[in-house]
């Protein structure tokens, strides 16, 4: 008899031909503040974004990444935020607040200079203009260093824009700083429910 969480759990997962590749913006070699994806057309159930990303920032530092919908910068999100570091667990929350979008990105510093945070985020019923949209972010990094304040971090965090417009556009930005050559975001649409 099968189990029956196993049967819904495998409902949640797309199936790999229901993404299809909408954009990748990769940085250049003079850096940038932000990327962003516009003109997202409302084809699809849900959106992901999956990037490796790291800041420009010289000190033993982390920062979170910003997300910009529609150029809304007011504090038009709520939050949810999970982290561990390897050895503690913290969590944070806040409503009426700008999007941070989970695991921090690691800095330029020293001997993490070639190193990158990798996220996946999950924006739910993007184009459903009957509710606020859903945001579900997977990230982290590690240095493999664990004299360093900062050595590794894992983030689980969710969101809701408070905002029931469509999404047709978005905008990552470091809370500081810029990210560096190499940072890359891709967009894909997923089809289905």
């Amino acid at each position: 008899m099968p189990i029956l969480g196993i049967i819904a759990s495998s409902r949640l997962t797309a199936a790999p031909t229901s993404y299809e590749s909408i954009s990748t913006v990769t940085v250049g070699s003079g850096g940038a503040a932000n990327i962003e994806f516009t003109s997202i057309p409302a084809t699809y159930s849900h959106l992901q974004i999956r990037g490796i990303v790291k800041s420009n920032d010289t000190a033993d530092d982390r920062q979170p990444v910003k997300a910009i919908f529609n150029s809304d910068t007011g504090n038009n999100f709520s939050r949810h935020l999970l982290f561990g570091n390897g050895s503690s667990a913290t969590y944070d929350d806040g409503t009426s607040t700008t999007s941070r979008l989970g695991a921090s990105v690691i800095s330029n510093f020293g001997s993490y200079a070639n190193m990158f945070t990798a996220y996946i985020i999950d924006i739910l019923d993007y184009a459903d203009t009957n509710k606020y949209t859903t945001v579900k972010v997977l990230g982290g990094f590690n240095t493999n260093d664990a004299t360093a304040s900062n050595f590794s971090q894992i983030a689980l965090g969710s969101f809701a824009w408070l905002n029931t417009a469509a999404i047709t556009s978005i905008q990552l930005q470091p809370f500081n700083n810029n990210f560096v050559q190499y940072s890359q975001f891709a967009l894909y649409g997923i089809k289905g429910s």
